[in-house]
């Protein structure tokens, strides 16, 4: 069974991403004073007296908002709410108990799932301001005093939620893969994170930029178990010019970091562009595993010719990551997501690959014996033994009598050679080069 789910909701700015940085111990979701700035729901990790559950921080929700992205906030808030074991309702003290935080209230005593009341900003230690009362009121029983940002009241908040979880909160089980989806704004990401989901699991809209948080996201089909997380679009660094921006890009990046297999999603309409190899390279200096999915195949104009054409342009483009497959896909429509999901298991399989040392050094054997490992000024490379050091990605450790004569050529034909008897499809391979008598540090 997944794990229990925590909702954090309120209106904005009260200080619910605050207080999820806090409880979950890290930087996740954006904080800034601007309201409106956490958009989606962003998931962390939490654990309290050996309880674990998944805290989930929500967009503010406003219940009259007419504008087009905080309602999509409030329809993100709601499909929170209905997921969760418990929902923390955060407030402030300092405006004290407002229309807003009585519709908000209204609606989650509807819910009929345990309701906390968070009394945010209460920053004095001591007896409860003379404005705490007021949020009996909200007819949610008692409310629990929090200083987000001092930390103060965190733990009585948390022996509260691990009082309402419910019992049976197994961890979950292994074997599934995590799949970042990145690209630049706009390229159709969330779209498609939506499309698999088969949700409406993040905000989509024309506006480049909408999604400014990464979001988690459990798909399962016949393909396995899978944890989507989709980011917010990469921009280039000149083009941030805020610190919203600035912590979107770093969160993109630190989602790379979480997966074990990176889809590079491209826009079809607009092609390949620089930017898309700053992306992609992220994920390939992460040793991460890779597919390049080009999105909005369905709005190409195209004849036979068109798909071959555009592989062929595009293996020229991301010639540094020759191993990276291709799939030519539809969010909106659904075309080719089944190939995408049979690249992306095989990319995490090529990732995690472990090759004992005496096949690897058999296959060393033949290599050497088809060609011959370079010479110079009449000294031969010898390569006495090969080992493989770690996995994701697939690192391995060759041990010579020289590591000058060890060419960049005959290293990128090992490579290959390794490729083509194991499979090695959509994984960066690294390949070590060691004087025999040198320490191996890996």
């Amino acid at each position: 069974m997944a794990e229990p789910i925590v909702a954090i909701v309120g209106r904005p700015n009260v200080g619910k991403s605050t207080l999820f940085n806090k409880l979950v111990g890290q930087r996740l979701s954006i904080v800034e004073d601007t309201p409106g700035v956490t958009r989606d729901r962003v998931f962390g990790p939490c654990e309290w007296k050996g309880r674990h559950f998944s805290l989930v921080d929500t967009g503010g929700i406003e219940p009259a908002a007419k504008d087009v992205i905080l309602t999509q906030m409030r329809e993100q808030a709601q499909i929170a709410i209905d997921a969760a074991d418990v929902i923390v309702l955060v407030t402030d003290v300092r405006s004290g108990v407002v229309a807003t935080d009585l519709d908000i209230a209204e609606q989650l005593q509807k819910s009929r799932v345990p309701v906390i009341v968070c009394v945010n900003k209460c920053d004095s230690i001591g007896a409860p301001p003379d404005d705490y009362y007021e949020f009996y009121n909200l007819g949610l029983g008692e409310p629990i005093q929090v200083s987000s940002v001092h930390g103060h009241g965190t733990g009585d908040l948390l022996d509260a939620i691990v009082e309402h979880l419910p019992e049976n909160d197994e961890p979950e089980d292994g074997g599934r893969i995590r799949v970042a989806v990145i690209g630049k704004p706009n390229a159709g990401k969330s779209s498609l994170v939506n499309r698999v989901a088969g949700e409406n699991r993040c905000i989509v809209s024309d506006i480049a930029g909408t999604t400014r948080d990464a979001v988690d996201t459990t798909v399962e089909n016949e393909f396995g178990t899978f944890t989507f997380i989709d980011t917010a679009g990469l921009r280039r660094k000149s083009r941030v010019e805020d610190s919203i921006e600035y912590y979107s890009n770093l969160r993109a990046e630190m989602a790379v970091d979480r997966a074990d297999v990176c889809v590079i999603l491209l826009d079809g309409e607009v092609g390949f562009t620089e930017q898309d190899s700053k992306v992609a390279g992220i994920a390939h200096e992460a040793g991460k595993g890779c597919v390049i999915a080009v999105n909005k195949w369905d709005a190409v104009e195209k004849d036979d010719k068109t798909m071959q054409e555009y592989t062929k342009k595009l293996e020229n483009d991301f010639s540094f990551m020759s191993y990276a497959p291709f799939v030519f896909i539809s969010a909106k429509t659904g075309q080719r997501l089944d190939r995408m999901f049979e690249l992306i298991v095989q990319a995490a399989a090529s990732n995690a690959m472990r090759i004992r040392t005496g096949v690897l050094n058999e296959i060393l054997a033949q290599a050497t014996a088809r060609v011959q490992p370079p010479t110079d000024k009449g000294r031969r490379l010898k390569t006495y033994y090969m080992t493989q050091a770690s996995t994701k990605p697939p690192t391995f450790v060759c041990f010579v009598n020289n590591k000058e004569l060890f060419h960049y050529s005959y290293k990128r034909y090992l490579e290959n050679r390794l490729r083509e008897v194991f499979g090695l499809e959509g994984t960066p391979i690294r390949m070590l080069v060691r004087e025999r008598g040198e320490k191996d540090n890996t």
